[in-house]
């Protein structure tokens, strides 16, 4: 097959299924590991991640996903979603899919992912997330080692009890640091929980991420109307139809974008669309593992929508990328790959193996599944 940028592929002719060694990432309580997808033409191949998948989930995609869309014909990717109208919805499973196709289809045009999505920036400002710390002075010691490292925006895990002292011994050491806090729907409307958000809205924070349930709209879109900050939504939206439904509700006014919790790049360049249009403000997250979810991340970061800075793993993290070059943040700013085409990182299929668990092979004339190990 000859790859122009006028070659119109509808049919992907195999797909590989590769299950890593929890160790990756370590295994969560449900046994979860990461998967990686590669879509394949026979020729040229595009990756994606489900960063975190069970043992049902696995059994899902091998036996109802993969194959549903080996059997779609599909001209651009943004087809690729109505291959799974007749199956259960699962954001990381349609995610993975979709995520890899876009790549084997940008790779096809030698066009960079980010300018197959729409992207025009070519460098991105970067931030982190700091997990909870034991004591405040860990804290200022942990914000101390990615400032260092150049990250310019810091995302605090806070809750009731923890959380303006937090950011107050944070600012004092760093007063021109920007800063915001992710509350993990901790807080109830309770006139102390409600005290406390409110002595964070005095502290000129960029967002407030998800201070209640995900399930409670009225309760975000009250505090919303209440404060200064910026009330931001993440783990209520699964689907673009439930950012619709945020908008609707005025439940807030900022959205952290994940490809993978929306259920792919299609659906995440429809969510920063729609929250554009919204007024609200956007940034990318990623709760991905590797270098695969991770890259495609800053591809559709890349949007102009998408103003606030992109999420990436901090100094002294211990992710892997197992793609090259690695994701990262250099002094703070994460560059766009242009030079090459789709997500511009190639998976070290050198040391993958070393990682894998188990692959599965589909749509090749001999399908198998070489179980490479025991999970």
């Amino acid at each position: 097959m000859t790859h122009t940028g006028a070659v119109t592929v509808t049919r992907i002719v195999e797909l590989e299924l590769v299950r890593l060694r929890p160790s990756l990432a370590g295994r969560g309580a449900d046994g979860a590991v990461p998967v990686l997808v590669r879509a394949s033409d026979g020729q040229l191949s595009g990756w994606g991640e489900v960063s975190r998948a069970t043992a049902e989930q696995w059994e899902a995609l091998s036996r109802d996903f993969a194959p549903a869309l080996l059997e779609h014909g599909w001209r651009r990717p943004t087809e690729v979603a109505d291959a799974f109208a007749d199956l259960p919805w699962d954001p990381a499973l349609v995610g993975a899919l979709d995520t890899a196709c876009w790549d084997l289809w940008s790779r096809q045009r030698a066009a960079p992912l980010s300018h197959a999505l729409g992207g025009e920036r070519t460098a991105l400002t970067a931030g982190v997330t700091l997990p909870r710390q034991v004591t405040l002075e860990s804290v200022v010691t942990e914000v101390n080692r990615q400032v260092g490292a150049g990250f310019r925006r810091i995302r605090l895990e806070v809750e009731p009890g923890w959380d303006t002292d937090v950011v107050r011994a944070v600012q004092t050491s760093f007063p021109f640091l920007v800063l915001q806090v992710d509350a993990g729907g901790r807080y109830t409307e309770s006139a102390a929980h409600l005290d406390a958000l409110r002595s964070l809205d005095a502290l000129g924070l960029l967002a407030i991420e998800d201070p209640f349930a995900c399930d409670d709209l009225g309760a975000h879109a009250r505090l919303s109307a209440e404060l200064r900050t910026p009330v931001a939504l993440y783990r209520s939206l699964s689907s673009v139809e439930d950012l619709r439904e945020a908008v609707l509700a005025e439940a807030g006014s900022a959205v952290n974008v994940d490809p993978a919790r929306l259920g792919g790049l299609t659906a995440a360049r429809r969510a920063v669309d729609r929250a554009v249009d919204a007024g609200w403000q956007v940034w990318c997250g990623s709760s991905a593992v590797t270098g695969v979810g991770r890259a495609a991340t800053v591809a559709l970061a890349s949007l102009s929508g998408a103003t606030l800075p992109v999420e990436m793993p901090g100094a002294g993290g211990r992710s892997r990328d197992l793609v090259v070059p690695p994701v990262r943040a250099h002094e703070g700013v994460v560059p766009v790959p242009l030079a090459e085409s789709g997500l511009g990182h190639d998976v070290d299929e050198a040391s993958l193996p070393g990682f894998t668990s188990r692959t599965l092979l589909l749509g090749a004339p001999a399908a198998k599944d070489p179980g490479a190990a025991a999970t």
